[in-house]
């Protein structure tokens, strides 16, 4: 028996009835300073040692021996997605917009959290795979995927804490309190994990993952003052 935590009507994944992770599809910025932070990165989306490796088909792997077979999808965005590993379990995301928690000694999920806007169970957009690696913070877990969601999670059961409309293409960072986000806009988004507040976005040239080292955000050849997002060259 495990959780399941996740987001509309039927999951054509899973059974059982899903109920809603957003109370709007709206992204609010709050167009707010982010307070002083560390000067290099606290957290990096996937940055654990991990044994485990994962295949298209959202089969997870320990060298030749498969640990744990999910739903394969007749189509994936290639992705380097790969489990994270904590203790005696492992997280990731799926192809099919799904965040794992599975535990090595019984090789059996824990739990399964949808990471996906609900209208994409019903006629919305199919492309829902997670390609950036999930983030684990102490007791929570952050995870975005390619169907329009961005989700804090509690570790230990999956129920969703909060989640924002942003579709995720790439490696996230986290610097204390904060994530900054890549979304397939074309925007990076300054976002609260405490909360989900975003406190701003700004317009970026390339989806690709964010640096960060001496208060300076680079994505590709671009340099964003955290603060405020201001462009700095």
């Amino acid at each position: 028996m495990f959780a399941i935590s996740a987001c509309s009507k039927r999951d054509p994944i899973l059974p059982g009835v899903r109920s809603d992770i957003f109370d709007s599809n709206e992204v609010i910025v709050q167009n707010k300073d982010v307070p002083d932070l560390s000067e290099s990165v606290t957290n990096i989306s996937g940055d654990t040692n991990c044994e485990y490796r994962q295949d298209a088909m959202n089969v997870i792997w320990l060298a030749d021996k498969k640990v744990w077979s999910g739903f394969a999808t007749n189509t994936a965005v290639k992705s380097n997605q790969s489990p994270i590993c904590n203790g005696n379990f492992i997280y990731t995301g799926l192809s099919t917009g799904e965040v794992i928690k599975i535990n090595t000694n019984t090789k059996k999920p824990i739990w399964v959290s949808d990471v996906y806007r609900a209208n994409n169970l019903t006629g919305g957009a199919s492309v829902v795979d997670i390609v950036a690696h999930v983030g684990l913070d102490g007791r929570y877990v952050y995870a975005g995927g390619l169907g329009d969601a961005f989700c804090k999670l509690n570790a230990n059961n999956g129920n969703i804490v909060w989640c924002l409309n942003i579709s995720v293409p790439v490696d996230f960072i986290m610097v204390d309190d904060f994530i900054f986000v890549v979304g397939t806009d074309n925007n990076l988004y300054a976002i609260n994990k405490n909360d989900g507040d975003v406190y701003w976005k700004t317009e970026i040239k390339k989806q690709v993952k964010p640096i960060y080292e001496k208060n300076i955000i680079t994505v590709g050849k671009q340099q964003i003052n955290y603060k405020n997002g201001e462009i700095i060259k």
